[in-house]
């Protein structure tokens, strides 16, 4: 994306030394339109994802993913093991959508909504700039001595990040195992609830080791959607990019000089001042084109166009554009490979609406027992089988039984005839079918059950009930 010869070309990461060690990154502290932007949708982005999990909807966690139980509620919708089918289409919708918003507007996710950029530039990276001051300033406390001064500011800020990631991680923790989970913790203790309490102590830990440390490696390492960007990225993707048409023209960069008319000495509008590259959290210069660490903050767009708009040349020379725009003046289409994702997810969409509204509150599953042949009761026969109620409700049902549909015969269940499933549970138990063999037109004949909480239909199951090869 870039005229530049090779060997202005960088190509090692920005955040690794030429000794291959790594190398910290003291961005300069950003402003402007697109820094206020995000921090606007940064906030909201966090306060909606602090009230999550202490939101109910009919009694239901608005969102929680709890692993280990293989339960999940999302917006309010409880998805059980048995609707994991429903569980893995929203997430192939997700990660379609993201594909798609990827091939049209490149990286902009990382830079605008994923939760690692968020909290490290609009939380952490904000108290550092209060405690440590601006690029400079942190630069020199690194280089410095370690004195009651730097002591001092490295405590405050440490401890300060520390509680920060202690509540993140309980946060975190609301989603895996439920804020109800959470609040019982609290209120018992950490030594009755040793297994939760660890557990929250390695999320502090590892959320603590990431925003003090490890940072911006993992958008470059750890995350596998920075490296997929090679792949989804072409020449029509809108990326933050550096207009290097008009930013090199005939002769290149050169410094500013007010004395000059810039215009009529074919220098490139770009003055070399390097602030697009002191202001970057990854620590690249984006005048080399699109790249691996690009986040697509737009940090080098609001430093560029101040920039500009302080030497009098027009803004815009780092902006969100495709390759094409810039190198061929083509403007923004829709291509086929768009339209190729769009249908996907379309597809993807419609099957799980459908599933959802085929989706019920309780399911049922009754099957003959195995190794079991049916048994003669007079004119009667007779079938045992196995019954598992799952009520993915928050309300109890009091009045469980079960009822033949389409068909005359009788079920008796083991133990009480109509029963109770709480909310959230399960049942399971034995129960016989009874038809009179007049009425079996074949060896094999499939019956339809109704499961019934009083005179309600809640479900209709079906299963294989067995006779006689020849009748009378």
């Amino acid at each position: 994306m870039s005229n530049l010869s090779d060997e202005a070309f960088r190509d090692t990461i920005g955040t690794i030394d030429e000794g291959g060690k790594r190398k910290f990154i003291f961005p300069k502290k950003p402003s402007g339109k697109f820094y206020d932007y995000r921090k606007i949708v940064s906030y909201v982005l966090l306060a909606i994802l602090f009230i999550n999990p202490f939101i109910k909807v009919n009694g239901n966690q608005f969102m929680m993913f709890n692993i280990l139980e293989r339960r999940f509620n999302i917006f309010g919708f409880p998805f059980w093991p048995q609707d994991f089918y429903l569980f893995v289409i929203s997430m192939l919708v997700g990660v379609v959508f993201i594909i798609l918003f990827t091939v049209v507007f490149g990286r902009i996710f990382c830079g605008w909504i994923c939760p690692q950029t968020i909290f490290l530039e609009m939380v952490f990276r904000r108290i550092e700039y209060w405690i440590d001051g601006d690029r400079g300033a942190q630069s020199r406390l690194a280089r410095q001595e370690w004195d009651a001064e730097k002591i001092r500011k490295r405590l405050i800020k440490w401890t300060i990040f520390f509680l920060i990631s202690f509540l993140i991680a309980n946060v975190f923790l609301a989603y895996l195992v439920g804020s109800d989970a959470l609040f019982l913790m609290v209120e018992k203790g950490p030594i009755k609830e040793s297994s939760n309490f660890i557990a929250l102590l390695i999320f502090t830990g590892i959320f603590y080791f990431v925003f003090v440390w490890f940072r911006e490696q993992v958008c470059i390492i750890a995350c596998p959607y920075g490296r997929l960007q090679g792949v989804l990225l072409d020449n029509k993707s809108i990326n933050v990019a550096y207009d290097f048409v008009r930013g090199e023209k005939e002769e290149g960069r050169a410094k500013f000089n007010k004395k000059e008319d810039r215009a009529l000495t074919g220098k490139g509008d770009c003055i070399d001042c390097l602030q697009c590259v002191h202001v970057c959290p990854m620590g690249i210069d984006i005048r080399n084109g699109t790249q691996l660490e690009c986040t697509n903050c737009t940090a080098c767009i609001d430093e560029c166009d101040h920039i500009m708009d302080s030497v009098g040349l027009p803004k815009g020379l780092i902006r969100y554009a495709s390759e094409d725009e810039i190198a061929k003046k083509e403007p923004f289409k829709f291509t086929s490979r768009m339209k190729g994702y769009t249908a996907v997810l379309f597809i993807l969409l419609s099957i799980f609406v459908g599933m959802l509204f085929l989706r019920t509150d309780v399911q049922a599953v009754v099957l003959r027992l195995p190794g079991q042949l049916f048994q003669h009761e007079g004119e009667k026969i007779s079938n045992v089988y196995t019954y598992k109620i799952v009520n993915k409700t928050m309300k109890d049902y009091n009045d469980i039984h079960f009822e033949l549909i389409d068909q005359k015969g009788e079920i008796n269940n083991v133990g009480k005839r109509h029963f109770k499933v709480a909310k959230e549970g399960i049942s399971q138990g034995t129960l016989f079918i009874k038809i009179d063999q007049a009425l079996l037109e074949s060896d094999k004949t499939n019956v339809k059950i109704g499961v019934y909480n009083g005179s309600e239909l809640l479900e209709t199951t079906t299963t294989n009930f067995l006779g006689p090869r020849s009748f009378n």
